[in-house]
């Protein structure tokens, strides 16, 4: 898997997910907060198969 989620993505990424899950665990928004495990595992791998299907990516290119 070659990294395509990097830099303000990534942060959104893990900050979004562990908030909704937080927010399940604690049944402010019930079951549906559990699809906070996808950005936050997205994060976490800096990859997302979105991303390589639409081409797409965030990763600062190394020279």
């Amino acid at each position: 898997m070659k990294s395509n989620v990097g830099g303000i993505d990534k942060i959104a990424r893990i900050v979004i997910g562990a908030l909704l899950i937080g927010l399940a665990l604690t049944g402010v928004i019930g079951a549906w907060g559990w699809i906070g495990v996808l950005p936050l595992a997205t994060g976490l791998f800096n990859f997302c198969p979105a991303y390589s299907l639409f081409g797409i990516n965030t990763c600062k290119l190394k020279k």
